[in-house]
């Protein structure tokens, strides 16, 4: 038997309080509430991976996520990861309405390969790791709270902060300002989660330039079905356009590419899986689109699967992998990303470079 066949396979659930509510237009996450998925192959080389579920903005559910990995953990069993393609196009299949559970499939199988392979996840993506700082998110809250949680994350070294608009736009107005106050000349970007109509996105855009302030990327400003405004946003605001939520698969990302329908996308393994959103990242960037890697609500070991793709493909403008940050328990032993939101991915020996606190794992 090879030693890439898998020995065994198991699913579990992965849970942390946060800080704080991590609060967006859509609704909140009070706390992580994921699963993990972990796969032993024949020589003892374990693997993992995570799903990281957020119902209010894809529908999917743990307690469904749980089923497809229990199911898939029974499956793998004596199959030969060196046929993951295969694999992976047979689980695309299965888990179509399920990704993040593939995101945990491919990830966990990626991770063992690589250890296997003794070679950094990264190496499987590209020849050399681009080192990545990410944003750090302002969560819906008061003014007061945003500007003193910017003022905490400048003063560890952050300097790009996403803010979270789409409650009430005066409020919202406010928040922005007093960010910029606190970030100093840091980058600022503006998610909006769906929240806007082009028009009202539009007005607020011009109010925050005649207060000096002019935001460097706005995130899916419109509901992710109105593709009409969200070309208008693109084309009217004078500002880095992404698509988010309207980025949610590879024939979404054809037509943004096709109809110029934003600046660029954010790319997220938990929309898209490890493989495809590899292939959407390739064809955005050939297309001339700019990238952000972004998260759902994660611990290291999903935001450091994410570092590797794109730290591998070095073709990302934005990096928003800041969700280790709103972490209050720790889940995983984990080298980044460090106080400042650095990821050097040069330390990584083999695989991702994570493991749960009480994995036992080679």
């Amino acid at each position: 038997m090879k030693d890439s066949v898998v020995r065994r396979a198991a699913a579990s659930r992965l849970t942390a309080r946060l800080t704080h509510p991590f609060r967006i237009a859509l609704g909140q996450h009070d706390s992580l509430e994921n699963v993990l998925f972990s796969l032993e192959l024949k020589d003892g080389t374990r693997g993992f991976g995570e799903a990281a579920v957020a119902t209010h903005i894809t529908g999917e559910t743990v307690e469904a996520t749980m089923r497809s990995l229990e199911r898939a953990a029974c499956e793998l069993a004596g199959r030969d990861l060196a046929n993951y393609l295969k694999i992976s196009a047979e689980y695309g299949e299965k888990m179509a309405a399920n990704p993040c559970a593939l995101a945990a499939l491919e990830t966990a199988m990626m991770d063992a390969l690589t250890r296997q392979w003794r070679m950094p996840l990264w190496k499987f993506f590209g020849a050399r790791p681009k080192t990545l700082k990410t944003d750090i998110t302002v969560v819906l809250g008061t003014a007061s709270e945003s500007e003193e949680f910017a003022r905490r994350f400048y003063a560890k070294g952050l300097r790009a902060f996403k803010i979270k608009v789409g409650n009430d736009p005066e409020e919202d107005f406010e928040r922005v300002l007093r960010v910029r106050k606190a970030a100093g000349k840091s980058a600022l970007y503006l998610d909006a989660n769906q929240a806007f109509d082009a028009r009202g996105m539009l007005g607020f855009l011009r109010r925050l330039a005649q207060a000096g302030c002019r935001p460097e990327v706005v995130e899916q400003p419109v509901p992710k079905a109105d593709w009409e405004g969200l070309q208008k946003v693109t084309r009217e605001s004078g500002v880095t356009v992404l698509a988010d939520e309207s980025a949610g698969s590879l024939a979404d990302a054809v037509r943004i590419v096709r109809d110029r329908a934003a600046h660029g996308m954010n790319v997220k393994l938990m929309k898209f899986g490890v493989f495809r959103s590899r292939e959407i990242a390739c064809l955005a960037k050939a297309a001339g689109l700019k990238l952000m890697i972004g998260c759902m609500m994660e611990s290291p070991l999903a935001i450091g699967a994410a570092a590797h793709l794109a730290a591998g493909l070095g073709c990302f403008d934005t990096i928003d992998l800041d969700t280790p940050f709103f972490l209050r328990d720790k889940v995983m032993r984990s080298p980044f990303p460090s106080p400042n939101g650095t990821y050097d991915l040069r330390t990584v020996k083999a695989g991702i470079g994570v493991v749960p606190m009480r994995s036992g794992s080679r």
